[in-house]
């Protein structure tokens, strides 16, 4: 674990391959399962991330937004089997991304282990508004989404 004023990131060993991790994170409709920090809900019938600026809508909940909101995910790294990642956007700005980022990376100890990174980086933002809510997740929740995320790959 490492955390400094702009990113936090969490690791976990895995006892699943990691093209059945890359396959859970790919589906966003999955996504609700595995986050730990309680705010991701559903997503709105999005395909299987397939490559760098895909973009997939998930509908979030949060006491700090008002309650239910919307966000727009716009796939910002695509390495098959080995590294997904996200920048969120408001409804708002739905093209723009805020500046922050989910990064998985995957690397394989062998055919049925893999090792885990989640990447949580707010270092790109720059809304004088939004800046003062980061870190919104904590580095405990990041390690319950990868501990639901080994949940749930074992259970599929």
């Amino acid at each position: 674990m490492a955390t400094n004023d702009t990113r936090i990131t969490v690791s976990r060993r895995i006892d699943a391959p990691a093209s059945a991790i890359f396959n859970v994170l790919t589906l966003p409709q999955r996504h609700a399962e595995f986050d730990g920090s309680g705010m991701v809900r559903s997503d709105e019938k999005a395909e299987r991330l397939q490559k760098v600026g895909d973009v997939f809508v998930m509908n979030m909940y949060a006491d700090f937004q008002g309650g239910d909101y919307t966000m727009y995910n716009h796939v910002s790294a695509y390495d098959k089997n080995a590294m997904i990642g996200w920048k969120p956007a408001q409804e708002k700005s739905k093209d723009t991304p805020g500046g922050w980022e989910w990064l998985y990376t995957l690397n394989a100890v062998d055919s049925e282990t893999t090792d885990v990174t989640l990447t949580y980086d707010w270092a790109d933002v720059t809304d004088e508004e939004l800046l003062p809510l980061f870190p919104l997740v904590k580095e405990d929740e990041l390690e319950e989404s990868l501990n639901r995320l080994a949940a749930v790959v074992a259970d599929a």
